[in-house]
């Protein structure tokens, strides 16, 4: 019997491991979320840091109390490290495309300070937002750039509204710390 219990268990955690291991749809996940009336609109407001990439650096974000939450793919020449201002997260550092940079961001504002940092201001683009709920609870999924991020409840997954494809998480803390709700969900 004990053998059996085991074979049980081990059946049911890897079950559980195997689910949690599989990336849902996130587009599908968050228009069901949309059509659920739990979509918001939030902007990001607050200055980042930012330097130019060197080419072929890979940026690993580094959620504060998490550990690793993505790995971007090589820079290419003109790509930008960004550095959220968000001691709560520990000021993670994400890597953006040349082509989305300066779409997303203006400056510089200031002078570069140690390591060629220099303050950004967002330009506050409209982002669709979702908070994962308990209910949810913890999923992967691909990023836009084709990494596997996890998603906990609490955290917000972000949508360009000019760019479904362009959706992905923020941490709980960091959508807290960067972005200003325009419109709450409804429910």
């Amino acid at each position: 019997m004990r053998r059996t219990l085991c074979v049980g268990l081990a059946t049911l955690l890897w079950s559980s491991m195997s689910f949690a291991q599989s990336p849902i749809d996130i587009h599908a996940y968050f228009q069901k979320a949309r059509d659920l009336g739990r979509e918001g609109l939030a902007r990001k407001t607050k200055t980042v840091d930012a330097r130019a990439a060197r080419p072929g650096e890979i940026v690993v974000t580094v959620i504060k109390g998490e550990g690793k939450e993505t790995q971007s793919p090589p820079a290419k020449t003109g790509d930008m490290v960004v550095r959220n201002r968000c001691p709560e997260t520990g000021s993670e550092e994400f890597l953006v495309p040349a082509s989305k940079f300066a779409g997303r961001y203006e400056g510089p504002a200031g002078s570069a300070g140690e390591g060629g940092w220099r303050p950004y201001r967002p330009r506050g683009a409209d982002m669709r937002f979702v908070v994962v709920t308990e209910r949810d609870g913890a999923f992967t999924f691909t990023a836009p750039w084709g990494e596997t991020m996890i998603a906990r409840p609490g955290d917000a997954i972000v949508q360009d509204i000019h760019d479904p494809k362009d959706t992905y998480r923020v941490q709980k803390a960091a959508f807290a710390c960067t972005y200003e709700e325009i419109r709450r969900p409804a429910k």
